[in-house]
């Protein structure tokens, strides 16, 4: 269990050092059993500039199962709105070290079509 876990985190911070020496906002994602999260993060990696997650109580009526797809796509949508809120147009994709497939994607994929450019 630990092995798979530092495994993750090890790509994750192999992806994250790309990122911070291209200087980029990067948009943040976490993924658990039940929920998943979504940051915009600053480049300097100091500011949260817009978050969402399927823990917020308006996500959570519109979508009561937070670890399924199509709650990632909830996510994503709404990330993406809040990013482009704040300013933010064009991001780099950090999935912290999951596999770009399933929930991760589907998230990756609405912010996308909502106008987020990665």
């Amino acid at each position: 269990m630990l092995d798979k876990k530092l495994a993750r985190l090890r790509r994750a911070r192999r992806a994250r050092a790309k990122i911070a020496e291209l200087k980029a906002v990067r948009l943040c994602v976490n993924r658990t059993n039940s929920h998943i999260y979504a940051q915009v993060i600053d480049a300097s990696g100091g500011k949260v500039l817009a978050s969402a997650s399927t823990l917020e109580a308006d996500v959570r009526k519109a979508q009561p199962n937070g670890g399924n797809t199509a709650a990632a796509s909830a996510i994503g949508r709404l990330i993406a709105e809040r990013a482009k809120a704040a300013g933010v147009e064009s991001v780099a994709f950090d999935r912290s070290g999951f596999q770009y497939h399933g929930r991760v994607r589907a998230l990756a994929e609405a912010a996308r079509e909502n106008g987020l450019k990665f």
